[in-house]
Order: structure tokens, then C-alpha cells, then sequence
């Protein structure tokens, strides 16, 4: 005897059926288009994207929470056609023993992805053509490139507090940008980011679309951050003035170099984050180089590292190691009074 459905249990099972065809044309439709993303990006030539990957392929989640992420050692990766490697440290470049040879000057330089050289091969980087000035004069110093995408004033100081103290520099060049006293979520984002070029898409387009833009906004932005006792400036000053007692204390020589936002380098509209970071060098006795000088009048299509990336390319790095190479072959660090 056959029980024919009732015409509810057809509904109920046309409607699965239909849900499920939905579901499943969905599904393919984002794997095709997660697919053909990833095919468009392999040309390394989206700078979200290349990012992205950076975060992958050589940062991890460090235990302290402080510090939010740090590189992977001894690791490798081809990013925006650019190659990065890392050593043992984290730091990138080649090999390095844990203590300076007799008599050789060790410059640890901090920072974030304009420290590292993002987008710029290796050998062009600040650190390496700082490196190669001293060898031409003579003078026996190494220059270690500790920069770290996504760091601020905060992450940079506590990495070389915690992680890096053991390598003995006799000086530190802080690499500073006017993003680090900016305050940084903890985390690494939901799965969907970390896995999904075009989650990340998605995401990218509705932040441009409905977040602040402009430079108006950008300078608004930080008058925000850096407003006369606001807690980020507040943060940001409590952490140099950690280093600047750690370095008295080892008689470490520390320089602040100030790199400037790339955007618009005819009419700068951020000097008064440059003359924040000034008058924090000088109150920690740190050597000050303003670095908007050697960059100012060129037009940033000469100095971004591509289309859409604003990081300095090798020339703005060339130009920025000329600017702080005097100032680190001096003998003598600027007084507080000075």
C-alpha cells in the first residue's frame, strides 16, 4: 500500500529542495569568485592584498598581547614582488650573532613597514644603504632592520624591551611615522578575514565607501590622536620615556628619525605631528632628524613604492638615509637643553 505525501510535507520538501539549490549555487558562486580574486591578485600588484599576505605568510601571534603580532624566524616570502626574509631575531636580513664583534658599532633600527622596507628589495632599504655609507667611510658598524608591519611607538618599544635587549645595541635609530602614537587593536581579525581574499574585499570597499576620507579627514584624525593630553600622546610619551631610561642606563645613543605621511609632500598638512615627536626626542635626549626636509616637492608618484602602496620606494629610502647619516656618525647626542 503506498502513502501518498500530503500537500503540506510537498511544500516542506520543495522549500528544502529550493533552499538547499540557494545554498549550494551560492557556495559555488563564492568559490569561483574567491578563485578568480586569487588568479587577478597573483600579479602582486594589490597592495591590500599583498598586506594580507605579509600577515600570513610571515607574522604569527605573539604572546604578548602587548605586542599583537611579531615575524616568524627564519622565514621567507615574495611579497608585492618584493622578496623578505627573516632571521633568527625576526629582524629582516641575514644572520646575526647575539652580541657585536669587538669594537664594532651595533645600530638597532625600529619601526613599522617603512622601517622593514615595504615594497623595497632588501639592499635599498634605509638600514642597508645606512650600513654601506659606514663601510665606505671605514668605520666598522652594522645597522639591524627590526621594522615590523602594523607597529606603533608602543609595539616597537616593548618588542625591543622584551624580545631584543640581548643583541647589545650600542645605538638605536627609531624609524618613526606619524601613525605610532596611534592607538592598535589587539587581535588578528575574524576567521573569514584571515582566510578570504574576498572577504577581505568586501571589507576594503565598505570601509572606503563608508569611512572618513580625505586628507581634511586624515588631518582631523590626527589632531584627535595627538591633542594636548590626549591618552594615545600620553601612551606614546610613558613608552619613550621607557627606552630613554633603558638607554641611559646601557648608554645606548638613540635618534628619532621622523618619517612623513607621502600623500602630499608640497603642502604638508601634519607638521604639527613631527613637532609632537620633536619635542619628545629632545625631552628624552634622543637626537632628532626630521626627515619631511630631504622628501618635501616630490610628487608622490615619483616616491610611492607602487600605484595605491604610499610607503617610501627605494629612492625615498635613498633620500632618507642620506638625511639621517650625518646625524649618525656624529660622535656626540644633543643634550636636553639643546
Amino acid at each position: 500500500m503506498t502513502i501518498e505525501p500530503t500537500s503540506g510535507q510537498s511544500r516542506v520538501r520543495i522549500f528544502v529542495s529550493g533552499a538547499l539549490t540557494v545554498i549550494l549555487t551560492l557556495l559555488i558562486c563564492t568559490a569561483a569568485a574567491e578563485g578568480v580574486l586569487r588568479l587577478k591578485n597573483a600579479s602582486m600588484r594589490n597592495y591590500d592584498v599583498e598586506m594580507w599576505r605579509y600577515s600570513r605568510e610571515l607574522k604569527f601571534a605573539s604572546e604578548l598581547a602587548v605586542l599583537g603580532h611579531e615575524h616568524q624566524p627564519n622565514a621567507k616570502a615574495t611579497l608585492q614582488s618584493v622578496e623578505i626574509r627573516t632571521n633568527a631575531w625576526g629582524l629582516r636580513g641575514g644572520a646575526v650573532s647575539e652580541a657585536p664583534a669587538p669594537g664594532r658599532r651595533r645600530v638597532l633600527m625600529l619601526g613599522s613597514s617603512i622601517a622593514l622596507g615595504w615594497g623595497v628589495p632588501e639592499e635599498s632599504v634605509v638600514s642597508s644603504l645606512l650600513q654601506a655609507k659606514f663601510a665606505v667611510a671605514g668605520q666598522d658598524v652594522e645597522i639591524l632592520n627590526a621594522g615590523i608591519g602594523n607597529y606603533n611607538a608602543e609595539r616597537y618599544v616593548e618588542r625591543f624591551l622584551h624580545r631584543l635587549t640581548p643583541l647589545k645595541p650600542t645605538d638605536l635609530l627609531v624609524l618613526a611615522f606619524v601613525r605610532d602614537g596611534e592607538p592598535l587593536e589587539q587581535g588578528g581579525g575574524n576567521f573569514l578575514l584571515r582566510n578570504s581574499q574576498l572577504a577581505l574585499t568586501v571589507w576594503t570597499v565598505v570601509n572606503r565607501v563608508f569611512g572618513e576620507s580625505g586628507e581634511n579627514s586624515l588631518v582631523a584624525h590626527y589632531q584627535r590622536i595627538y591633542a594636548p593630553g590626549s591618552p594615545a600622546v600620553t601612551r606614546m610619551n610613558a613608552e619613550f620615556a621607557k627606552l630613554a631610561a633603558y638607554a641611559r642606563e646601557h648608554r645606548i645613543r638613540v635618534t628619532l628619525a621622523m618619517v612623513p605621511d607621502i600623500h602630499n609632500l608640497d603642502r604638508y598638512p601634519l607638521q604639527f605631528v613631527h613637532d609632537i615627536f620633536g619635542k619628545t626626542a629632545r625631552d628624552n635626549g634622543f637626537a632628532y632628524v626630521d626627515l619631511l626636509p630631504a622628501l618635501q616637492g616630490i610628487a608622490s608618484s615619483d616616491i610611492w613604492a607602487m600605484p595605491g602602496d604610499p610607503h617610501p620606494n627605494a629612492r625615498g629610502h635613498a633620500l632618507m638615509a642620506d638625511a639621517i647619516y650625518p646625524v649618525l656618525a656624529s660622535e656626540a647626542t644633543p643634550s636636553r637643553e639643546q
